[in-house]
């Protein structure tokens, strides 16, 4: 058995503010993983709290992100992660060889109401679903 299928995934989420795009992708990958993936997510400054609007367009699809703090970006948090998912933070995402990096372009959620939120937030959750399926492909096939 290969270390990758006795372990389970890790992925870092990882934007400017932690405030927004990161919270919601996190919260969708340990929603629709049900806890099989490792999930991490920061910024490279953190934000005092989540994007009112991210909560807002997270809860009407039934997920609660209201409690989640912003998170300082460390290189602990980028060396203990398998695949680093980066939404805007440029080159102040510490790089690792052997890591997986995505840099997912999205629209920025900062300072929008929930009606520019909410087709960040689906966007989001398609790119989620993929990642799931490539991480899990044998979890997803069984869904």
């Amino acid at each position: 058995m290969s270390t990758e299928t006795a372990e389970k995934p890790s992925v870092l989420f990882v934007c400017v503010h932690n405030a927004g795009r990161s919270q919601m992708a996190a919260a969708f990958l340990t929603t629709l993983s049900k806890g099989a993936i490792e999930v991490r997510s920061a910024g490279s400054q953190p934000a005092d709290k989540v994007n009112p609007a991210a909560v807002e367009a997270m809860s009407e699809l039934g997920i609660d992100i209201s409690a989640e703090i912003p998170k300082i970006l460390t290189t602990e948090a980028v060396k203990e992660s398998d695949v680093v998912v980066t939404m805007g933070c440029g080159d102040e995402c510490p790089y690792f060889p052997g890591k997986r990096y995505e840099d997912w372009v999205l629209d920025d959620p900062a300072g929008q109401g929930v009606d520019a939120v909410r087709p960040i937030r689906d966007e989001i959750k398609v790119r989620i679903e993929d990642l799931v399926a490539e991480l899990l492909p044998a979890r997803h096939a069984d869904a």
